[in-house]
């Protein structure tokens, strides 16, 4: 009887693990795939990455030359901002309905750049708000990885290790997510099947004596 009821109470137990694990999402903790959180401004990476091919290191050009890619300072994203107010759709409706009412177009502003207007102490004409003070955008960190973990822009970068390889396919994401769980094992397998070489990662190389180093003390100093 005893044992009748520890293997139902063991059957139950398992069935109850199985329904759980297939109507949720489980993973280890500090495993952030897929967080994606809300941003103070809607910037999209679908658009200035996959339909206007705006290269990576314009915006996080600290990848290249310190550990953290960084977040572009909104006098980078005025570069083009200054002059580009609105999406073109809304600027071509906007003259197609002029033309129809016999006027001239009125300028367009987007609510969202208004916010990166603002965050400059401008207005929608790029003029100085009186009294406002120019403060930074406060965009929230999607990849963040744990202190006792050290991890390197430089080397990757000058390895021509594609930014899509950890981040995943930022082409097509209107919000910005993490792609990758960027465990400690998801790196070490990476780190296992790239050989060096002088052009930087062998795509699909076979672990051999010069694969890229899975040393404790090259991530954990």
């Amino acid at each position: 009887m005893t044992l009748n009821v520890k293997v139902f109470g063991l059957s139950t137990l398992a069935l109850g693990l199985g329904v759980v694990f297939a109507s949720t999402d489980p993973r280890m903790p500090g495993n952030d795939r897929g967080y994606a959180p809300v941003q103070p401004i809607a910037f999209s990476h679908r658009v200035h990455v996959g339909e206007l091919a705006i290269d990576c290191q314009y915006c996080h050009s600290g990848a290249r030359r310190s550990r953290h890619a960084g977040v572009p300072a909104v006098s980078v994203c005025m570069n083009c901002h200054n002059v580009v107010k609105a999406a073109y759709d809304d600027v071509l409706t906007e003259k197609d309905m002029a033309k129809a009412a016999g006027r001239d177009p009125k300028p367009i502003v987007s609510p969202e750049l208004m916010k990166l207007y603002a965050a400059q102490g401008l207005d929608e004409n790029l003029q100085p708000i009186p009294g406002a003070t120019p403060r930074p955008v406060e965009w929230v960190r999607v990849h963040d990885l744990p202190d006792f973990a050290y991890f390197d822009h430089r080397p990757h970068v000058a390895r021509k290790i594609a930014c899509e390889t950890c981040h995943g396919p930022v082409q097509t994401m209107e919000r910005m997510e993490q792609f990758s769980d960027l465990s400690m094992g998801w790196c070490i397998q990476c780190h296992r099947s790239n050989a060096l070489s002088g052009e930087g990662f062998v795509e699909h190389g076979p672990r051999a004596a010069d694969h890229v180093s899975t040393n404790c003390v090259s991530c954990h100093l």
